[in-house]
């Protein structure tokens, strides 16, 4: 039942194909046909698709040549200039990501020319995936809740709140509320509310009920290594109502690892219409055709005419023999582009 996230949290190179294929939850959201990646494949066409987790680099003629990179692995984006084997010298997409403590440069080239969404849409689903961990990390002591009420995540929807839930982190405990969305598992101290944790079902290894404790039985959230193997301890009271939490809790997860909600949401301002709203009428040109009345250049006249067969004569003024001009022509007015018709 637990969702083994790796997308956005790794980068692998020319991994199988499979690995390649969306994760539930993972949705594809843009894909760029003609893209270079620079930096290890210069000179390579392929395809670049950005989903809600990652980018996927692959490439045309070799698709076993591939990059997946987690979007929880980059630590900067920017526009740059690089030098492609394709296009020259141009503008290009610059990653800086980290990944099991090693740094790592991608530069990726659009070979569509004049086409901003290598660098427009990337971006945005990028920004989009920063604003919205809360969908995907634990958080302590984070701005979640107001006015003792829980800050909703768009598409996040209660399913209950308890009251007297006390947080076994500390010696003593600390009473508070626990909140069940569909998303996440939130607690919040009532006398301070910013002395909270959200942890998202997505992080959670497993939800089970402990019962040998010096508090009695209580509901047990272990998170699974990569959000830090945390231990959450809660003590429900009454009694009785702890079994019911944890048949709720345990239903919600299992509801929301068939399906996951990461909250990265994207929305093309290039929206294109329909076929029938895209055809446009088929515009007659009027064309005007001037005839001329002379023909002013006597050389193409020339040519265009049917020669006669006549015989050479020596041209004193030229020093050489040429055909015999017509009656009434003289060099003259041949050189002069004026003379009368034939």
């Amino acid at each position: 039942m637990t969702v083994d996230l790796w997308q956005d949290r790794e980068i692998r190179f020319d991994t199988n194909l499979s690995n390649l294929a969306p994760c539930p939850g993972e949705n594809e959201i843009d894909s760029i046909n003609s893209v270079e990646d620079t930096k290890g494949n210069n000179g390579e066409r392929g395809a670049l698709s950005a989903t809600n987790l990652r980018l996927i680099w692959c490439s045309h003629k070799h698709p076993k040549t591939n990059l997946s990179i987690g979007f929880n692995t980059i630590l900067h984006m920017t526009i740059k200039t690089a030098e492609s084997r394709l296009r020259g010298n141009t503008q290009a997409l610059y990653l800086l990501a980290r990944y099991e403590n090693s740094r790592f440069e991608f530069i990726f080239t659009s070979l569509v020319r004049q086409s901003p969404r290598l660098f427009t849409t990337v971006q945005s689903i990028y920004r989009s995936y920063e604003t919205t961990k809360l969908y995907r990390d634990l958080k302590l002591r984070g701005a979640i809740i107001e006015s003792k009420q829980l800050i909703l995540l768009p598409g996040e929807i209660i399913s209950n709140q308890y009251s007297g839930i006390w947080n076994l982190s500390s010696e003593q405990g600390n009473l508070g509320v626990l909140i069940i969305t569909n998303i996440r598992v939130v607690w919040f101290a009532e006398l301070a509310e910013n002395f909270n944790v959200s942890v998202p079902y997505i992080q959670i290894k497993s939800i089970k009920v402990k019962k040998r404790t010096r508090f009695g039985r209580v509901l047990v959230i272990d998170t699974i290594p990569k959000s830090g193997g945390y231990v959450l301890g809660f003590r429900v009271d009454p009694p009785e109502l702890l079994d019911v939490v944890l048949k709720e809790l345990n239903n919600l997860r299992k509801t929301f690892s068939r399906n996951p909600m990461f909250g990265v949401k994207h929305e093309s301002t290039t929206r294109q219409l329909p076929l029938a709203q895209r055809r446009k009428t088929r515009i007659e040109e009027k064309v005007n055709i001037v005839e001329e009345e002379e023909h002013q250049n006597l050389v193409s006249a020339y040519l265009e005419r049917k020669v006669v067969n006549r015989q050479p004569s020596f041209d004193t003024s030229l020093g050489i023999a040429i055909q015999k001009l017509p009656e009434g022509r003289t060099m003259q007015s041949i050189w002069s582009l004026k003379g009368g018709s034939t």
